[in-house]
Parts: C-alpha cells; sequence; structure tokens
C-alpha cells in the first residue's frame, strides 16, 4: 500500500506538469460533463486495482504489483485533473478583464495593509452588472488616497456592495522563479483586482454567521490587540506571525536574516510549530489523566492526551487560518492520532505515506510547494536516522538529559544534511551556518517565544508578550551575529534533475547506520551539487535574457566569461523590487555571484527601481548610466561611468557599442527617455539592439547617424512599444527578424499598442512579448538566432486560465 501511495502523489505530480488538461480541447461549456467521466475513470481505477490480486496469477507477483502501481498512478493523475477541471471552470471571461463590475460579497479574509492600500480575500455574493461573469473567490487591492488616508477601512466579515476592476491570474514568468499563478490556483483565487475609486462604495451589514469567517474576525481582533500592546515593538510583526500566521508586516531586512541563517522555516506557524504545540498538550494531559484513577479507568491516559494534543494542533492552526502548510501539518498529526485510537500499530512510514495520501488528496497542487517536499523530507529523514538504530544506543552515557540532547544533536545534523540536495535545487543556496543557528533559534522560538506569545495573548496575561519580545530580540542579536561569520552561507547554479538525484542518494547514503561500511563515498552523491557550474555560452557567441518584470525591462547578457546587466526593472515598494525579487534570484540560479558590468539606461523608475537591491546583493565592477551624478545609483556605484554615443568594449569576441546619447547632448531640454543609453550588441553569430525608451526624434538621430550600422537581428521594442516609439523609418534601418515587447500584463498605458504591433508585423519580424511569453532567451551562436520562451517551453495547464 505504501508504494501504491507513492504511486498515486507521482501521477498527481506528473498532472501539475502538463501544459494542458485531458479534455481541454473539448468545450469549456463541459466541465461537468468532464468531471462525469473523470470520476468514472477514477472509479474504474479503483476496482481494477482493487481486483487486479484476483485475475493476475500468485505466481508473478512483480507484473501484479507493477499494475497495482501503474493504476495507483492513473488514479492520481485523474483525481487531480478533476480538481483543476472544477476549479478552473470558476473562471473570469477575458472580455470582462479591466471593466468596471458591480458586486455584492463578504470581506473572507483578514485585510493586510501595504503601502499603497490594503489587500483582502472577497467572496462574491451576488453580481449586479447585467450579463457579467465573476468568479466566487477574489483578490482585491483597495487603495489609498494621495492623502494616506482610506474613506472607510474594510474588516474581516463585513459585506460590501462597490464596483471593481478585474483580471484573470497573471504572474511574472521567469526560469527559477516564484509561479504566482499556481499559487492562485492553489489559494482558489481565480481572479484579482481593486475597488474602483470613483465608484459607489458601501458597506451594507456584516456577513451571515459562517464558522470561516468568525475566524477571521477573530484573528484581525488578535492582531488589532497585539498592535496595542506592543506598540510597535522592533520585533511584534514577528510575534504576530508567530501567533496568527500574518507575514505581511515583517521587514524584508528581517526575512533576509532569516533566509541567511536557514530559520526561515521558523518564522510562521510552521509544521514544527504545530507539532510542539501539540505535543506539549498532550504532555500536559498525558500527566494530569494519569494522577487520576477514576479517569484512567474509564479511558487510557494516553489516548486521552492523543485527542487533547490534536485538539491543541486543530485550535493551533485555526488560529493560523488554516493555511496550506498547517492543514498539512494537521493531517499528519490526525493520521497519527488516528492510528493511535485505533490501537494499531503502524510503522512510521505507513504512517507518512496516509498522511501523504490525505494531503494529496485534498490538496493536489501541494507538489508545487517547497514547504510540501521540505516538510515530508524532513519527516522521512527524522524516520530514517531513528527507526530500527538499536545498534547505536550510545554508550556510556549515562542520564537521560545528556542522551536526550545528543539524539536531538544527530537528528539536527541527519535533516539539515538531508535537505542539502532539495535546497540547492529549490533556491540555489545553502546556510553553512543553519545547523548552529537552528540549534539556538528552535528552542528559543519553540519553547519560549511561541509559547509565552500564545499565553500573552490571553486576558491579564499581556506582559507575557512582552517578555516574548524581549527574548526574540535576544535571539535576533546571536542570529545577526552567526550571519556576520566569514563563508556563511554557499550560493550555486540550479543543478540538473540527476545532480539532484545523486544528491538525495549520496545524502541517504551517508546517514546509513554506524558501523555500514564505505559511508563516506555518499560525499560523493552531493559533490556534483556543489562543484557543477552552470552552461555559459562559447567564445564568440552570446545569450540575452529578457526577464518577465511586468512593466519595465530588465535583461541579462552572457559572454563565455561575462556577464552584463542591462536595466534593472520597476520598484514596487519600499522592500520589494524588480532587484531583489526577479533579477538576483535569476543570477543566482544561473551561476552569477558577481556581474562584470551594469547599464541603467535612464532614471525611470521602472528601469532603474531594482538597481540598488541589484548591487546589495552581489559586487558589480562598473555602472554605466544617463544618470545625474547626484543620483543615488551613481552615488552608490564603486566605478560610475556616463555613458554616450562612441563608447566600445570586447568580452570574449563578442562587441558592445554605445550608439546614444550623444557627449554634447542638451539635458535642459531632452526628455529622459531620449537620453537612454542605446546599446547594440554584436558577433559573427548575430546582434541585437537595445534602445531603451527613446522616442522618434532620438530614432530619427539614430538612423542618420549610424545607418546601416543599426541593422540587427534582434530589436527590444522602444518604450515598450508605445505609439511614440518604432518609427517606420527606424524599422527599415534595424530591419529585426524578431522584436522583444517588456511590458506589463493589462499595464494601464496600454503597451504595446496595436497600431505600433501592426507595424512590427508589416516589417516581417517575428513579436514576443514578456506580458505573454514571460522570460525570453535569445541564443546568438552556431546557426541562426534562437527564442527560447519560458512561458512557452515550460507550459502549464493553469497559464492564462
Amino acid at each position: 500500500m505504501r508504494l501504491a501511495i507513492i504511486s498515486f502523489a507521482l501521477g498527481i505530480w506528473l498532472l501539475q506538469l502538463q501544459g494542458t488538461l485531458p479534455g481541454a480541447a473539448w468545450p469549456e461549456a463541459s466541465p461537468w460533463i468532464l468531471s462525469g467521466l473523470g470520476l468514472l475513470a477514477l472509479g474504474a481505477s479503483i476496482f481494477v486495482f482493487a481486483l487486479t490480486s484476483r485475475f493476475v496469477s500468485p505466481s508473478k507477483p512483480i507484473v501484479r504489483k507493477v499494475l497495482k502501481l501503474c493504476i495507483a498512478g492513473l488514479a492520481g493523475f485523474i483525481w487531480a485533473a478533476l480538481f483543476a477541471h472544477y476549479r478552473l471552470a470558476d473562471s473570469l471571461p477575458a472580455e470582462w478583464e479591466s471593466k468596471d463590475i458591480e458586486v455584492i460579497g463578504v470581506v473572507a479574509g483578514m485585510p493586510t495593509f501595504g503601502e499603497h492600500g490594503v489587500r483582502f480575500r472577497f467572496d462574491v455574493e451576488k453580481i449586479l452588472t447585467p450579463q457579467a461573469t465573476v468568479p466566487r473567490h477574489l483578490s482585491l487591492s483597495w487603495y489609498f488616497k494621495r492623502d494616506g488616508s482610506m474613506q472607510s477601512p474594510v474588516h474581516a466579515g463585513e459585506r460590501w456592495r462597490w464596483s471593481v476592476r478585474l483580471k484573470r491570474p497573471h504572474g511574472n514568468a521567469n526560469p527559477f522563479g516564484f509561479d504566482f499563478e499556481a499559487w492562485l490556483l492553489e489559494q482558489n483565487i481565480r481572479a484579482t483586482g481593486y475597488v474602483r475609486d470613483k465608484s459607489e462604495r458601501s458597506r451594507i451589514g456584516v456577513a451571515d454567521f459562517s464558522l470561516r469567517y468568525s475566524i477571521e474576525q477573530a484573528r484581525e481582533s488578535i492582531r488589532s490587540h497585539m498592535h496595542t500592546v506592543l506598540q510597535n515593538q522592533r520585533y511584534g510583526a514577528v510575534l504576530i506571525a508567530l501567533a496568527i500566521g500574518d507575514q505581511s508586516a515583517i521587514a524584508q531586512t528581517d526575512w533576509d536574516l532569516f533566509w541567511q541563517t536557514g530559520i526561515g522555516h521558523l518564522i510562521s506557524i510552521s509544521g514544527l510549530h504545530v507539532t510542539m504545540i501539540a505535543g506539549l498538550i498532550f504532555s500536559i494531559a498525558y500527566f494530569l489523566w494519569r494522577r487520576s484513577t477514576h479517569l484512567t479507568l474509564w479511558w487510557p491516559a494516553r489516548k486521552a492526551a492523543t485527542l487533547a494534543g490534536v485538539a491543541a494542533a486543530l485550535s493551533y492552526s485555526t488560529l493560523a487560518g488554516l493555511s496550506i502548510p498547517t492543514q498539512r501539518t494537521l493531517l499528519m498529526i490526525a493520521v497519527f492520532a488516528i492510528a493511535l485510537l485505533r490501537d494499531r500499530v503502524a510503522g512510521p512510514t505507513q504512517v507518512l505515506c496516509a498522511a501523504l495520501f490525505a494531503v494529496l488528496l485534498f490538496d493536489p497542487w501541494a507538489v508545487n510547494a517547497a514547504g510540501f517536499w521540505l516538510s515530508f523530507g524532513a519527516v522521512a529523514l527524522i524516520f530514517y536516522v531513528t527507526t530500527n538504530r538499536s545498534s547505536e544506543t550510545l554508550q556510556g552515557i549515562r542520564g537521560k538529559t545528556r542522551h536526550r540532547l545528543i539524539n536531538a544533536a544527530r537528528i539536527q545534523w541527519a535533516v539539515t544534511l538531508g535537505l542539502i540536495p532539495m535546497l540547492i535545487a529549490m533556491f540555489q543556496q545553502v546556510s553553512i551556518i543553519s545547523p548552529l543557528a537552528n540549534a539556538i533559534a528552535i528552542p528559543l522560538i519553540s519553547f519560549l517565544v511561541v509559547p509565552l506569545t500564545l499565553i500573552g495573548l490571553l486576558p491579564g496575561c499581556e506582559a507575557l508578550l512582552q517578555g516574548a519580545h524581549h527574548a526574540l530580540a535576544f535571539g535576533m542579536h546571536g542570529l545577526e551575529a552567526a550571519r556576520d561569520v566569514p563563508f556563511g552561507q554557499w550560493l550555486g547554479a540550479a543543478p540538473p534533475p540527476w545532480a539532484i538525484a545523486a544528491g538525495i542518494l549520496g545524502a541517504c547514503w551517508l546517514l546509513l547506520p554506524h558501523g555500514f561500511p564505505a559511508r563516506w563515498l555518499g560525499a560523493l552523491g552531493l559533490l556534483p551539487l556543489f562543484a557543477l557550474s552552470a552552461p555559459r555560452p562559447n567564445s564568440d557567441a552570446f545569450w540575452v535574457t529578457t526577464l518577465d518584470v511586468g512593466q519595465g525591462l530588465a535583461l541579462v547578457v552572457q559572454t563565455a566569461r561575462h556577464t552584463l546587466l542591462y536595466d534593472t526593472g520597476p520598484k514596487f515598494n519600499s522592500e520589494a523590487d524588480s532587484g531583489n525579487r526577479v533579477v538576483v534570484p535569476y543570477l543566482h540560479a544561473i551561476g552569477i555571484k558577481h556581474l562584470h558590468g551594469m547599464i541603467v539606461s535612464h532614471a525611470d523608475s521602472d528601469h532603474s527601481g531594482g538597481a540598488l537591491s541589484v548591487m546589495q546583493g552581489m559586487p558589480i565592477d562598473w555602472i554605466a548610466a544617463s544618470l545625474p551624478a547626484e543620483h543615488a545609483i551613481a552615488l552608490s556605484a564603486k566605478r560610475f561611468i556616463p555613458c554616450f554615443a562612441g563608447q566600445s568594449w570586447q568580452w570574449d569576441g563578442v562587441r558592445f557599442d554605445m550608439l546614444h546619447p550623444s557627449p554634447w547632448v542638451n539635458v535642459a531640454s531632452t526628455s529622459d527617455n531620449n537620453r537612454g543609453c542605446v546599446l547594440k550588441i554584436s558577433s559573427l553569430a548575430g546582434s541585437i539592439l537595445l534602445p531603451a525608451d527613446i522616442e522618434q526624434q532620438s530614432e530619427l538621430e539614430l538612423t542618420q547617424q549610424s545607418g546601416d550600422g543599426l541593422a540587427s537581428d534582434v530589436l527590444l521594442a522602444p518604450h515598450h512599444g508605445s505609439k511614440t516609439s518604432s518609427s517606420e523609418v527606424f524599422l527599415r534601418a534595424v530591419q529585426p527578424q524578431f522584436v522583444m515587447v517588456s511590458a506589463g500584463y493589462r499595464n494601464r498605458f496600454g503597451h504595446p499598442k496595436n497600431e505600433i504591433l501592426d507595424r512590427y508585423a508589416a516589417s516581417g519580424a517575428t513579436v514576443l512579448r514578456s506580458d505573454l511569453d514571460g522570460a525570453v532567451t535569445f541564443r546568438f551562436e552556431d546557426g541562426p538566432v534562437s527564442a527560447e520562451a519560458y512561458r512557452r517551453t515550460h507550459r502549464r495547464y493553469w497559464y492564462g486560465r
């Protein structure tokens, strides 16, 4: 049965890798027909699975097992497809995107505040706009006025009437990046949008009683209470995250510290905390229950304590809003509890597989989450190093305390070592100081800070919240000291699948029982994860990747031994921008640890917004830009060079020529756009022209000055395809084979303009767009220039849905 469950999970995972759903070519008007056929197929699979042992000869057990595993995998595939069809059927039609739609509904989640407004989940109850179709579950933003105020703050459980503008689920699509669309699908959010400022908005009471809404109201009340008690204490936001799972107010600098020291999993209501609370209540209940003869005779103390532990886990998970990670942990605890209450002596692997089945049965998209693999992987490693290891009984150790400490250290070491392959595969980094940091942080946070925080929520116990904050602040100082240890973090490139598999096998081999011969050979399996370097172009060739950063531009150029970043994408808020959310993670994933150069074409935020974060994230030899000397980027640069026409250099047989602006440009009379740094990159394999946001005036100057020198295989669309650029004269001079448009999905400027797209088509160029194609990589190597669009090469069935 364990292998069948694993096969079932693999079937679900295979479905999540598909570019289209089975039956997606059928009419969209028949989701219920598809569901019915899927249920029939699932039922048939289960029926055949049950009868396999009857019709296959017992003399051929291998054939019988293989058939069962195949049928279990097919059942998982069909089950996940049913879920996907059902959820995707509730969608926003494309014709209703960016149109005013009046709705009535309930604020379904605790609102989270940001710099520009408030964001919340919204359940639609009634659609007032005639003929409009709106999904049941939305994610809405209500933006502040210019003075930073809001006319009527929203609260969980309130019923509102207002007009909204929506768009279908959409996120940036980049290699090794976060898949926002997959996350929205798992959260059952089928459209995003905002409340219209100029529309009539009215609160029309409170929603009818609902347990889910009541929980969100209670969580919001607790958050408000904690804000009052803590009064903007430095780490108050971390305590709120530990109490109710709201991480929205944690500073980015704190998150950087947590991940650099390898304790990011502790700063949320994680599986560790839920398990710890369940274990603590179990121990207390067991201790008290068995002190009563009457209670013990009525019901065994262990079973009573088990129910108390499950109730505590359920309560704490509910306090976290029953988020997906806590649901996984709760199901795992429930499986353990059921086995104990039924007096079933189940092996650890049986219980783990049963929990795996329960989790995927309710949440087939869990396999897309890093937390799923890390949580099940950690538990599996703990079982691996603690089960049936009687031969490893420590000799000469007296006292249970010392014995437990050594066992705890051994488990911590096993989990740290065993998770290295998955951490490198998912995050391309490993915290070398993680074992030390966790050895301090786990007992401090799990056994002191979290209990004090939870008890401090009780009436009259507010002082304990202050105590929890002091304890956390003490631990944070220790983490800061640990972070500053030289070589405390290893960064590498994303490994290929075979290296990940070899690393997992190597880690398991290293963790074999003491006395097993040649355990050191496991290190050879881990070696490729650290030794392999990312592929790079050959000499005289280069690769150009236009990242999907929304409405903006960030472009990475790689030669055989050098890397250039051209523009850095937009700024989102004071702590988040394309630099730290997209550019730096991508550079780390492809093995780039420092930049040989960075060009910021001009000062507009959609091109320069991520520059400071990139500069903080990795060393840069020099920065060229059309920025004033007093600009923050220029002042922070190790070496700053104003860009102007006539500059040129060569890297590895690839030539870089700056074509614009002129050294004598009149700054006072020339806009930032027309002062942009225009760069042409060329080699024997081809060329690309990067004209930033120049407009027709500068385009004309370039054609007059450079003439045939503008001809390029690839053209980056000037000014994101606006109607003030891409003149016919300019396109005739460039004669591109490909035009790359970097623009945000349904951006407020309407880029790229239809008339400009028609102009590109008339020129014979193939148009690629970051909003529709995601990140695009152009390879200038032997043969014709090739283009790889991420949304096409890594197609998933939820894209555009």
